[in-house]
């Protein structure tokens, strides 16, 4: 990814949308463009507009956390929005360590594992920041079987979601989670803009996906830490969790995944069901000698 451009974009759009009366700026005059004029940000932001107007050309090496911290509140940041600005200045003045990545893993230690499936009671997984899943326990395995069988998805929950038919039915609120998965794609790549991996599954998306490009062009970010889901499973109907997210330190971009429902919910119910049913073995079919 293009540090410097993505720096602009997301400036230039984050600024395009805060109107002077948001921004507490009285007049004004009228406008060419939405949003604020950048002498107005330079100023909130107590910078010379000079120094915005590089910041907003992409060029985000050197400046500091308190001159971002500045500008994020000027441009009513969210946190997520905050932590990508921050993320955009890191990657713009590498360290050596940001040049000697190690390569990105996708194998789960046994003792990992080992805890996933003492999770019996509540779908849980791990994935990745590019989405792969990368380890399940019983129920996630069962949960998550149209996606880990969708060969247009290859284990992946944004390919799933952008190249499958099939998850417009598994994901009945498609739209949000769309959103949502354009979103965390875009807070991966400020955080890793070098992982060769991420790119090319966005290059792959945007290409292949009008949905993910419209999405892309937002420059949209979000933080998945908790919040609510609803999926529509083939074997067992309308399912709806809240999710909670953990970030494994030692593992940099995989996150542990639990969804958990309401004790005595229909999801409860037929969470229940969903696992008696993929612990039933599929009878094999007799054969002719037999009949």
């Amino acid at each position: 990814m293009d540090n410097q451009a993505e720096a602009r974009d997301f400036l230039r759009t984050r600024r395009s949308r805060i109107t002077p009366e948001q921004a507490g700026i009285i007049g004004g005059g009228r406008r060419r463009q939405p949003g604020l004029r950048r002498e107005e940000v330079a100023i909130l932001t107590g910078v010379s507009v000079d120094y915005y107007a590089k910041m907003e050309r992409g060029n985000l090496a050197g400046v500091s956390p308190e001159v971002l911290d500045a500008l994020a509140r000027a441009l009513h940041l969210d946190d997520a929005e905050t932590e990508h600005l921050h993320d955009l200045a890191r990657a713009a003045t590498p360290s050596p360590s940001h040049r000697r990545q190690r390569p990105a893993e996708s194998t789960v230690r046994p003792s990992l594992q080992r805890f996933l499936d003492a999770v019996t009671g509540a779908p849980a997984w791990i994935a990745n920041q590019r989405a792969d899943i990368l380890a399940t326990n019983h129920l996630g395995r069962a949960l998550f079987a149209p996606l880990l069988d969708d060969a247009d998805a290859r284990n992946n929950n944004a390919r799933f979601i952008f190249l499958s038919p099939a998850a417009r039915t598994f994901y009945p609120q498609w739209e949000h989670a769309a959103d949502a998965a354009a979103a965390s794609l875009r807070t991966a790549a400020g955080r890793n803009p070098r992982d060769k991996g991420l790119t090319d599954l966005i290059g792959e998306l945007v290409t292949r996906s009008d949905a993910f490009s419209r999405r892309w062009s937002t420059h949209d970010v979000r933080l998945h830490n908790t919040g609510t889901k609803h999926i529509r499973h083939p074997d067992v109907g309308d399912l709806e969790f809240v999710y909670e997210a953990v970030n494994l330190p030692d593992q940099p971009g995989w996150t542990m995944y639990v969804y958990t429902s309401a004790a005595g919910s229909p999801t409860e119910e037929r969470v229940k069901l969903l696992g008696s049913l993929a612990s039933t073995p599929t009878e094999a079919p007799a054969s002719a000698s037999e009949n």
